[in-house]
């Protein structure tokens, strides 16, 4: 028994609630920068502010990816029962944000609506995996690609749409402009209806079918199963334990350095991460499976981290230095445009508000030119290879962010397109080839879990990001943000060239 192959409008239906999705962290990634400095944060504060919404992915999606691969309701099958549990909460959560009265509400509020976000969207990507054969696979991620494109574009378009019609695009210091609040309200409605299309038109494999589908594809793939022994988990236990302990040690030094050299808050980030996520983690873990307790969740997890498939370990190294690039340009591009091509900081100018009216343009034109070349990249990965194409999307977007630095005259072409180009082109890839060729070497009965995980490599470099380009522009580049996306440029530049070493498997027909 094979996957059955899948006709145009029914893996339209099985992707069209990534429109909504997206919808909801466009308005997140072009607003939220806006409406924390308009709620009176600093520049140098917006990084760390930022942390909320890497740090729920982190947490969210491997344990929804768990729990999804484990999930059969009779009705809403695996995956669609967190579509829309997600998409509840993210509509609400888009409802209040704009509406936040002080700072510190909105930075709660982002990591409420992140979370929910990231609820629904998780199991999207195991949802093509699950669905699709081998050969669809590619075909079926350049749709939501073409989705994400969209919904992005329109939402991005939003708040200067709705100032063409004469809703206020300025307001009182400390309040939101009126744009930008029924920017989200739209995107709150948006986002429901779009999930609630994919999970009423769609259907899902039952869990007896997928076990046949995953022992058809294991020989095909770098995953083995095996069956470890008590005494085995024993031993891991230590070794993790051991580890965990070093791992605390250094995170205690490091969080010390932090607070004796008066060093910018920001890296505490980092230091308290490799004390919770890398210390107490692994030492919980080393001494469950010492005591043999190693038959739960928690354990799996974190075993299954430890052992992930080689194409996988690969792609996480490309998806580290793009997403550093990614996280860069949304935090600092609205101040980027702001100060370094308008001259301005205050947030109540004229001037400030053309510039971020700019950047939410930059933000759809970005999106749009991924949704127009979404369905191309399956042609020129058919012609070539997967990872040349995403070599060659990932320069392209290096190259353009960084083109921002040199922009001197803002114009339409010069502002919101000329950059973008190559930032859509790498943004269309992102979304789509490195889940095509990591869902060829997972097991079928674990797609949820390891899309989870490979997150990871999303969200790590974002709380990188948080965590020291704040230091950087500050002790370096004399508080300038620009310079972060000379650096992000840079990074989604080496992203390119880690691609070329991923051993990706040829697939015939790829586009079919």
């Amino acid at each position: 028994m094979k996957k059955r192959t899948l006709g145009f409008w029914e893996i339209w239906n099985m992707s069209f609630g990534f429109l909504g999705i997206q919808m909801g962290f466009a308005l997140q990634n072009a607003n939220v920068s806006r409406i924390f400095q308009t709620l009176g944060a600093e520049v140098e504060d917006i990084p760390i502010l930022w942390v909320a919404a890497p740090l729920t992915g982190l947490i969210v999606q491997p344990i929804i990816g768990y729990f999804s691969d484990r999930t059969w309701h009779p009705k809403l099958g695996r995956r669609r029962p967190y579509f829309l549990v997600g998409a509840i909460l993210a509509s609400l959560a888009l409802f209040v944000m704009p509406n936040s009265p002080v700072l510190w509400f909105a930075a709660g509020m982002l990591w409420i609506m992140d979370a929910s976000i990231n609820v629904s969207m998780e199991p999207f990507r195991a949802f093509v995996g699950d669905n699709l054969p081998e050969s669809q696979r590619t075909k079926g991620f350049a749709m939501q690609s073409f989705f994400i494109g969209i919904g992005a574009y329109v939402a991005s378009k939003l708040p200067n749409i709705l100032t063409y019609f004469g809703v206020a695009n300025t307001a009182p210091e400390g309040v939101i402009p009126d744009s930008v609040k029924y920017s989200f309200y739209i995107g709150g409605a948006a986002f429901l209806i779009a999930v609630l299309w994919t999970v009423i038109r769609s259907k899902e494999y039952s869990p007896e079918e997928m076990k046949v589908f995953e022992e058809q594809e294991a020989k095909d793939n770098s995953y083995v199963k095996e069956d470890r022994p008590e005494s085995w988990f024993v031993s891991n236990g230590k070794s993790h334990f051991i580890k965990g302990i070093v791992t605390f040690i250094v995170g205690i030094v490091a969080t010390y350095g932090v607070y004796y050299f008066s060093l910018k808050k920001d890296l505490y980030v980092l230091t308290v991460g490799l004390i919770l996520l890398g210390g107490i983690v692994l030492m919980i873990s080393g001494i469950m499976q010492k005591g043999k307790n190693y038959n739960n969740g928690f354990v799996t997890i974190v075993n299954d981290f430890q052992f992930m498939p080689k194409v996988m370990k690969q792609l996480a190294w490309v998806q580290f230095f793009s997403w550093f690039s990614l996280f860069s340009m949304w935090i600092y591009t609205t101040s980027a445009v702001t100060e370094h091509i308008y001259k301005t900081t205050d947030a109540t100018s004229v001037a400030y508000n053309t510039g971020a009216n700019q950047v939410g343009e930059m933000f759809a034109n970005y999106n749009i030119i991924a949704a127009a070349v979404a369905f191309l990249l399956p042609l020129l990965a058919k012609k070539t290879s997967r990872k040349f194409t995403h070599f060659i999307a990932l320069v392209a977007g290096g190259l353009g962010l960084m083109s921002i630095y040199f922009i001197t005259n803002p114009t339409t072409f010069t502002v919101e397109w000329l950059p973008m180009i190559g930032v859509g082109i790498a943004w269309a890839s992102i979304l789509s080839v490195p889940y095509a060729m990591l869902s060829g070497a997972l097991p079928a009965s674990k797609m949820g879990y390891y899309m989870g995980v490979f997150n990871f490599f999303i969200v790590i470099p974002q709380l990188v990001a948080a965590s020291i380009l704040g230091f950087l522009v500050s002790t370096f580049f004399d508080n300038q943000p620009v310079y972060a996306l000379l650096i992000g440029g840079a990074s989604m530049i080496l992203a390119g060239l880690l691609s070329l070493t991923v051993n990706d498997k040829v697939i015939v027909e790829i586009n079919e």
